[in-house]
């Protein structure tokens, strides 16, 4: 128990504060008269009173201090101090002499008959206004605090605990205590698990509905997150559900399961069709894509020039640009200039960035626009889904390009559920479109205004992208959108290997060739257990070919293990950047950072210009004592532009010496290491070990099990399971194609088949107590008594 002297620091976005207070009483074996606190708090006022609960910590930088779980203000006792706390600055207007008023009326029990009467301050006429806010003070104070004492009591910790009561508010116990499931749902970070603890301790029941919804809730977005789908099989869904309930033996499981479901139909959150069942903001994201293409089709106007301008222009364009166009790239700049919407695909080498560059001149050209990005009647947006992928198409076309997110405005937070962004612009290219997910897209074409031409460029047989769907591949092989696939490999130096290689894997070609050592790559095959070695000796060595660690980077496809980002991470930090005694370092979790430590960001955050996938280098390190924050703060330089995070903004960083493959989409580096082992197996797939290769434009140094290499070539991913095309189909009201030697089917009369599925369900049409006639609860639980 202590009196808060100073705050030194707080965030309003998570309720995290640090701030001294003057010790009255403890059970600690503290003995000194402050002590800095730390944690999540409601509203906290400087000198006054509250009791903590918590522990005293030792941080290697900051020394003793308490780490606080909860926390009460501590109710002022006898008349001296309710007057002191009624005549404060939380309350103006009221003064000394009616803070006496009102303890003389209502007693030392003042604060408990405010918030039991809203009638107990009318004697003192102040007005409706100004008795309701004291009122809406009190009672704020005491909500707040009870319902973070309260969550912490339930075993959230201050962190989720503050984010809980920011998504409800004074309703928080209320809200939770009537379904604490809803979590699932509405807080990031509680899943299912979590929610359930708190249930038993709510004494809710293991077959109560509102646990069986959470779990659905759980299941369906795990799985989706999971897979990359857009949609989970029914049937597979309750499996799932039913092993997460563990009450598989539950009489009536299967009706409390229907009714489950039917109930978040009901309520908009899940979707079934068809026997799938879906998050229902993804199905109406596939919906909207769809309306939204065909309103980006149907408001296309054409084009006011000639097709003797257009090749004039593609001639003037060659001589200005000192190229030549084949012919796969002359037709698709005239496709692309003449269709409201253009799919441009290829692997590296192909010419993609050629095509652009032609695409935004001709356009420009033709429609008597000035080629200046600074001129007010300039209308092309060219954009990529992350900043190194934005930053690598500006260096290409030599135009602004910036993140997909920035472009839109959006925050990268859960605001952007609710984002309604308008683009203006008349042309707009698209980069890396393999990246791009079934939400993000959505929010990007809801965005492109009536007459607007889109050009979507990428490599459909790189990864997809990590959030659900597979837009570009859906797209592509839907057939109605007009499709350049590129061929034709334009850029490849002479001594260069590594874009053959890279077409060779696609092609799903395992010879000797490819682990044979060449000028601009080699192999060196080695276990799980030596790659850590094996690497340490490659980027000790790579100094002496000229290779910067800001050119190098790791890329491995998971983080656990020898060969894991997380270990490989240590490893090479340890090589490049060693601890030496003079050195500032800081730590959080097991990660330590140094000045010039190589860190990727993971977040957007427009509104410091960086954005999630860029890599920067730390410059700086500031110690909480040496600034008047009081919190450590590391500052990095992310090409040119310098961003100091606090230390609660350290989880948005990373060490990048290795990184995921998936991470480093849109990216190229000078050189690539890539380590595969057979311990990684899950992951070992061709579009994996395709998309890494590419990566790589001087020097691509595999490391590994062979068999690891050549099983990823091997074998293929199987597609993502999603309805985009289905929806595009519909809203287009387009026939899906049917081949010409597709053998008749000729179906026989079949039994008819009894299987309860999720159709039959859903519809009513089977009785999903089948089976269960002329039994009772009793005869049951005698049943289960017995086994």
């Amino acid at each position: 128990m202590g009196t808060v002297k100073a705050i030194f620091f707080e965030n309003p976005e998570n309720l995290y504060k640090i701030f001294t207070i003057k010790v009255k009483k403890t059970n600690t074996d503290w003995d000194a008269g402050d002590i800095v606190v730390t944690g999540s708090f409601g509203e906290i006022s400087e000198e006054e009173e509250y009791r903590f609960e918590g522990k005293i910590v030792d941080h290697p930088k900051y020394g003793k201090q308490f780490q606080a779980t909860s926390y009460k203000r501590s109710r002022p006792n006898g008349r001296k101090e309710l007057i002191s706390f009624f005549s404060s600055e939380e309350f103006p207007g009221i003064g000394k002499k009616k803070a006496e008023k009102i303890v003389d009326e209502l007693g030392n029990d003042a604060i408990d008959k405010i918030l039991q009467d809203p009638h107990a301050l009318d004697f003192l006429k102040l007005g409706e206004e100004k008795t309701q806010n004291i009122i809406e003070q009190i009672s704020s104070n005491h909500q707040t605090e009870q319902a973070l004492y309260q969550l912490n009591n339930y075993g959230f910790g201050p962190t989720l605990s503050a984010r809980i009561y920011q998504k409800y508010g004074p309703q928080t116990l209320d809200k939770i205590t009537e379904d604490p499931y809803q979590l699932v749902l509405d807080v990031k970070g509680v899943g299912f698990k979590r929610a359930d603890e708190l249930a038993k301790r709510l004494g809710i029941t293991g077959d109560d509905l509102r646990r069986i919804k959470g779990a659905l809730i759980q299941m369906v977005t795990l799985s989706v997150n999971e897979t990359g789908d857009t949609f989970v099989d029914g049937q597979n869904l309750v499996k799932r559900v039913t092993g997460v309930l563990r009450a598989s033996s539950t009489p009536d499981l299967t009706k409390k399961l229907v009714d489950g479901l039917r109930g978040l139909v009901k309520d908009g959150v899940l979707l079934v069709e068809d026997g799938n069942v879906y998050e229902k903001d993804l199905s109406d994201s596939e919906w909207s894509i769809a309306q939204s293409l065909k309103m980006i089709d149907d408001t296309f106007k054409g084009v006011s020039w000639s097709q003797h301008a257009l090749k004039k222009e593609l001639k003037q364009i060659e001589t200005d640009f000192k190229v030549k166009y084949d012919e796969s790239q002359e037709k698709a700049i005239k496709q692309s200039l003449t269709h409201p919407v253009f799919l441009l695909t290829g692997g590296p080498g192909t010419g993609k960035t050629t095509i652009i560059n032609a695409i935004v001149a001709a356009y420009a050209k033709l429609n008597d626009m000035p080629l200046d990005p600074a001129a007010d009647d300039y209308a092309i947006a060219l954009a990529a889904p992350t900043g190194r992928a934005a930053k690598h198409m500006g260096e290409s076309t030599g135009l602004p390009a910036m993140t997909i997110h920035r472009l839109l405005g959006l925050t990268g937070t859960e605001d952007d559920e609710f984002a309604e962004p308008s683009l203006d612009c008349k042309l707009l290219i698209i980069d890396e479109m393999s990246m791009v997910d079934t939400k993000l897209f959505k929010l990007l074409i809801s965005a492109v205004q009536p007459g607007t031409q889109v050009v979507l460029v990428g490599d459909r047989d790189q990864l997809p992208s990590v959030g659900p769907g597979q837009i570009f591949a859906d797209l592509i092989n839907s057939e109605v959108f007009p499709t350049m696939v590129l061929k034709n490999i334009h850029r490849q130096d002479g001594d260069s290997t590594i874009i053959q290689l890279a077409h060779d894997i696609n092609e799903g070609l395992i010879e000797d060739d490819v682990f044979q050592n060449k000028s601009d790559r080699s192999f060196i095959n080695c276990s799980s257990r030596e790659v850590p070695s094996v690497l340490s000796q490659i980027i000790s060595k790579s100094n002496d070919r000229g290779f910067d660690i800001a050119d190098v980077q790791v890329l491995a496809p998971m983080y656990r293990g020898q060969a894991g980002i997380d270990n490989l991470n240590f490893v090479i930090q340890n090589v490049v950047n060693p601890m030496t005694p003079k050195r500032k370092e800081v730590s959080m979790g097991n990660t330590k950072y140094r000045i010039n430590d190589k860190v990727v960001y993971l977040v957007n955050t427009p509104e410091d210009n960086v954005f999630n996938g860029e890599i920067g280098k730390i410059v700086g390190i500031i110690l909480a004592k040496e600034n008047t924050d009081h919190v450590d703060q590391l500052v990095i330089d992310f090409d040119g532009n310098e961003v100091t995070l606090d230390r609660k903004d350290w989880t948005n960083i990373a060490l990048a010496y290795c990184t995921s493959i998936h991470k480093s989409q849109g990216s190229e580096f000078e050189m690539v290491i890539l380590p595969l082992v057979n311990e990684e197996s899950r992951m070992l797939r061709r579009n994996l070990l395709y998309t890494a290769v590419t990566r790589a434009k001087r020097l691509l140094i595999m490391v590994g099990d062979r068999s690891a290499f050549e099983r990823s070539i091997r074998d293929q991913s199987s597609e993502r399971q999603t309805t985009l095309k289905e929806r595009i189909f519909t809203t287009f009201k387009i026939k899906p194609k049917q081949t010409d030697d597709a053998p008749e089917i000729v179906e026989e009369e079949q039994p008819r088949d009894y299987r309860l599925t999720m159709d039959l369900i859903m519809n009513n049409s089977i009785n999903p107590m089948i089976g269960m006639d002329q039994i009772t609860p009793a005869d049951f639980l005698e049943k289960e008594a017995s086994k």
